[in-house]
């Protein structure tokens, strides 16, 4: 229950990210309640991953999804750079992210 609620905030942290970009481009109250909303439910989430697991690791992880994530939705959909250095950083963020959920 708690990696699913952990899941469930970086999805809303996503949300948050593509709210946070809009707004910072168009100052609407739909592009403001997107980006509060969506940060707000992922902190609601992640408060609540940690009743099945270490603050430590929960939010170790959903930063690193959140970091992975945001990334990759501003190289997809907000035309940022795509380099190899940023790709491989990328990786190493996974990685990292992979190898707390596993040893946890």
């Amino acid at each position: 229950m708690g990696w699913l609620l952990v899941f469930l905030a970086a999805l809303s942290e996503f949300v948050g990210v593509i709210g946070l970009k809009k707004f910072s481009e168009n100052k609407s109250l739909a592009m403001g309640l997107m980006y509060y909303s969506g940060f707000g439910i992922a902190f609601f989430f992640l408060y609540n991953s940690f009743k099945f697991l270490q603050v430590s690791t929960a939010y170790a992880v959903w930063i690193g999804i959140g970091t992975a994530g945001a990334v990759l939705i501003n190289m997809v959909f907000f035309g940022e750079s795509k380099s190899a250095g940023r790709v491989a950083s990328l990786a190493l963020i996974v990685v990292g992210v992979v190898g707390l959920k596993a040893l946890s």
